[in-house]
This record gives C-alpha cells, sequence and structure tokens, in this order.
C-alpha cells in the first residue's frame, strides 16, 4: 500500500537537492536545509522521517541536524546509477501503470494511448516524445554499460569473428564488445530498425570504432542477416512472449550456419519466485504489461534454456548474476550461450 508514497518522498528527496546538500555539510537542521533547497523547514522535516526511518540518514535528538546514514557509504556512481532508474518509473512508468488492469484486458499500452496519444509501445513513441526518450535511453544507456561488461566476461568470441548484434538501438553494445573483445578482423554490426542508422553511425565515429562496427537496418521478424559467426541478443528477448521468442530464435537458428554460436542476455526471475533476493517480480510486470509493450516480461533461466532448445540450438553454458557481488546492480540478469549444431 505504502509504494507509491515512499518511492516519491524518496526521489523528491533527491529532486530537491537534499541529499546533495547533506553530501556537502555533514550536519544540517532543518531549517538549514530548507533555506539551502528552498523549502520550509516542516515540510522538509515530514520528507525525512522516512529516510531517517529507513536508515539513510542521520537525526541527532540533542542538536535537531541531519547527516548521511547509508547514504555516506554508497559511491557517488552508484546514487546515479539509481536516480536513473527512479526518474524513468517516474516519467514513464507512474502514469501509465494507472491503466495497468486495462492494459492487461487489450494487450496495448493504454495509459501511453490516453496520457500522449499514442498508438504502439514506449520504443516506437520515445522518437516523438522527447522527455520519455530522455527517461528511458538514460536508464537504458546505465543497464548496457553495467551489464555488457559482465556479460562479454562470461561469453566467448572467437578472434576475427562476425558478431551480429541483434536488436542492438544506437550501438553502444556494438562499440563496447568491440573494445572487450577486440582482435585482428573482429567486426561487430548492430542489427535493428532503419531509423536507428543515423545516430548509430555518429556513436561508432564518436568512439572511434567506425572501421570496426557496421549497422544494418531491418526487422527482426521480417528476416536476419546471414554470414555471421556469433549472434548477441541482450535487453530484448524479455520484451516478448513465448510466441514471439521462439520466433526471432528459430530465425536466428536458420540464418547461422552450423557451428555458428548465439550469446544471450536477459533479465531472469529466481527459480523460487519466493526469494526475496530479486526485485524482479515486483517490477517487470507493471514495467512490461502496462508501460512499454502491452506484454512480454522476464521467465526464468530454465525457462529460456528450454525455448532455446525448442528453436533447435544446444545449449552450452548458463550464467546467473550474483547480486552480492555486482554492487549497484538492482535487478539480475542471466546469460544462455548455445551453438547450432545441425
Amino acid at each position: 500500500m505504502a509504494g507509491p508514497t515512499r518511492f516519491m518522498i524518496l526521489l523528491t528527496c533527491f529532486e530537491l537537492g537534499v541529499i546533495d546538500v547533506l553530501r556537502e555539510n555533514s550536519r544540517m537542521t532543518a531549517a538549514e536545509i530548507g533555506k539551502t533547497v528552498g523549502a520550509k523547514p516542516d515540510a522538509v522535516e515530514q520528507l525525512l522521517h522516512l529516510p531517517v526511518k529507513e536508515g539513510f540518514l542521520r537525526h541527532d535528538a540533542v542538536s535537531g541536524t541531519y547527516s548521511l546514514g547509508a547514504f555516506a557509504g554508497v559511491p557517488e556512481n552508484h546514487l546515479q546509477q539509481l536516480l536513473q532508474v527512479l526518474n524513468m518509473i517516474k516519467v514513464v512508468m507512474y502514469r501509465q501503470m494507472f491503466y495497468l488492469p486495462e492494459s492487461v484486458r487489450t494487450g496495448t499500452l493504454v495509459g501511453l494511448e490516453k496520457l500522449y496519444g499514442f498508438e504502439g509501445n514506449l520504443y516506437e513513441a520515445v522518437a516523438e516524445h522527447p522527455d520519455l526518450r530522455t527517461a528511458w535511453a538514460t536508464m537504458m544507456d546505465g543497464v548496457t554499460g553495467q551489464n555488457d561488461p559482465w556479460f562479454l566476461r562470461h561469453v566467448d568470441i572467437p578472434p576475427g569473428a562476425q558478431v551480429l548484434d541483434l536488436a542492438g538501438n544506437t550501438g553502444l553494445g556494438a562499440i563496447l564488445t568491440y573494445r572487450r573483445k577486440a582482435s585482428p578482423g573482429l567486426r561487430v554490426t548492430t542489427f535493428d530498425l532503419p531509423e536507428k542508422e543515423t545516430e548509430c553511425l555518429e556513436n561508432f565515429r564518436a568512439h572511434g570504432v567506425e572501421e570496426h562496427c557496421s549497422f544494418i537496418g531491418g526487422d527482426v521478424f521480417e528476416s536476419i542477416p546471414r554470414g555471421f559467426d556469433v549472434v548477441l541478443i541482450k535487453h530484448f528477448l524479455d520484451m516478448f512472449d513465448k510466441d514471439d521468442v521462439v520466433r526471432i530464435l528459430t530465425g536466428v537458428h536458420e540464418a547461422l550456419d552450423v557451428g555458428g554460436q548465439v550469446n544471450i542476455l536477459v533479465p531472469v526471475y529466481p527459480e523460487d519466485i519466493g526469494d526475496p533476493s530479486s526485485a524482479g517480480v515486483d517490477f517487470f510486470p507493471a514495467y512490461f504489461l502496462a508501460c512499454t509493450m502491452g506484454r512480454g516480461g522476464p521467465q526464468k533461466l530454465s525457462t529460456y534454456r528450454t525455448w532455446v532448445e525448442e528453436c533447435g540450438f544446444t545449449v552450452t553454458r548458463t550464467v546467473a548474476q550474483d547480486l552480492t557481488t555486482m554492487p549497484g546492480t538492482l535487478i539480475a540478469h542471466g546469460i544462455l550461450c548455445a551453438t547450432k549444431t545441425a
């Protein structure tokens, strides 16, 4: 019941600048904080009860001052990652979630149509609505920058391989792949909708990898380019229900020669849904059904393995994230590596 109110109280502390002020000044009263951020001390004190209760901040009853509690031990870059997610939830999700029942009944994003007059999915809407794009793309770039290096440490890309980054958006994944796996002859190609090409190629030039990275425009549901040794599928399969996931994987299987590899990175639910270590089941159903696609959502790693095998691949490796070893990672991801053997 208190989830939405807790969210907005905490986010407001950040947006008003309260947390930044306390990072710069070891101890301050509500009056001093209020004067600095432009708010009444009474209102500031009301907001600070929750972070004090949770141990994020400390309150000294004798001096009446506030200071950082648990937040003092969180690196600035981790707080920024958190704020990117919180801002995305506020801009992209909060209002749309009001229409979750209607979205589930219709299989469409009712909130997106009501609030923006847009019929389609979020990934199409960001091209027309800068507020959605800024909030979503900033968060997604952070997710890519955080999880792709972990993914690339656990997958094998042969020297000189021709790599296809399926639905690679505007090229950040391709850039990371080339830099992490560079070898003579290695080439990484982003495959995504044609309208992504200009920004993608600009990103390649800006990062100095235009000789090693390229772009192909197309639709994964129409055809997948051939001639690649390795296909990477990252941050994509969870957007779809099983029938479309199978269509995508079948297309990849048909596009690869025998011996070709597919490496998949996808958020996953724990095998035991009651496991409190993953926040995925708290977040993704509303994210996908009401705010981004009107369908889809992550699966258990074992479920993805079954689907990959049903499409003709031999799974050679699966890896699940251990969130205790990855500070700042909020939701667990999994890796599936598979080979076309027939």
